[in-house]
């Protein structure tokens, strides 16, 4: 089964970062990290999500957090040099990012957004994130990645 390359992994492609595509089963009723990961049978802590938020001064930014955990709006609010923050409605995110829920890759959204990854990352040799469609992760080196999407490092989780 062939598998169609996403934007995201065009922009892998281009900044010349090996990754492999991953394919897994959807299910619509739970797109979550979790189970996500176990789809792909692997350790939750290993597959990140990409959430956005919008903050009180800068406007919108990414955190890039483990699948399980729960992001901490004032860590991510200091971080991004806001004085608070919260995640944008859900309704929101096709028209701000070009992404879906279940399917934000921190890679090729509409505009670059200021990015935060949580430290934890640097545990892995690799990390799972969305390849912009569900259904299809990116199983990257985390260097690699943050180094491409400037991702700005930080402790962000609860």
């Amino acid at each position: 089964m062939s598998i169609e390359k996403t934007n995201a992994a065009r922009l892998l492609d281009r900044a010349k970062i090996r990754y492999e595509l991953i394919a897994y089963e959807v299910d619509e009723s739970d797109l979550s990290a979790v189970h996500v990961a176990e789809q792909l049978n692997e350790p939750v802590e290993a597959v990140f999500k990409t959430l956005v938020l919008k903050g009180d001064k800068t406007g919108f930014f990414v955190c890039i957090i483990p699948g399980a955990e729960e992001l901490d709006l004032k860590k991510a609010a200091k971080i991004s040099g806001n004085k608070s923050c919260e995640m944008i409605p859900m309704k929101d995110l096709l028209s701000i990012t070009g992404y879906i829920r279940g399917a934000c890759s921190p890679l090729g959204m509409k505009k670059r957004f200021p990015t935060f990854i949580h430290e934890s990352y640097q545990s892995f040799e690799k990390i799972y994130v969305s390849a912009g469609k569900r259904g299809l992760q990116l199983h990257v080196v985390p260097q690699e990645l943050v180094a491409e999407i400037k991702a700005i490092v930080g402790a962000l989780i609860v």
